[in-house]
């Protein structure tokens, strides 16, 4: 199982960017997926989770600025952020709770990363 990340890059401040990640290889089904990021210095820390039923939830500081959505037809899951702000700044990852098709359980996946840059 992989994830592909896409669609980071540099972006002024007030800026949009979309995010997107899918998921390939053997897959059963896949539960939760969801982003992360990690800014220098600092820990990872969650931004938004989609489960495969139910509604999303996304840390408190992107509430209003950025929306989860996904695509289980495409094992994608995208993430759309507006109103960027140098703080944004980070390396965005990728999470997926897959079941391999090869696997009785389920396992927990990360994606390569991808840069966001938010600078004037």
């Amino acid at each position: 199982v992989q994830l592909v990340e896409s669609g980071g890059g540099l972006v002024q401040p007030g800026g949009s960017l979309r995010l997107s990640c899918a998921a390939s290889g053997s897959i059963f089904s896949i539960n939760a997926m969801g982003w992360y990021r990690q800014a220098p210095g600092k820990q990872r820390e969650l931004v938004a989770t989609s489960p495969n039923v139910g509604s999303p939830t996304y840390a408190d500081s992107m509430k209003g600025r950025f929306t989860i959505s996904r695509d289980n037809a495409k094992n994608t899951v995208y993430l759309q952020m507006n109103s960027l702000a140098p703080e944004d700044t980070a390396v965005y990852y990728c999470n997926a709770k897959v079941r391999p098709s090869t696997a009785l359980f389920q396992n927990n996946y990360w994606g390569q990363g991808t840069q966001v840059t938010v600078s004037s």
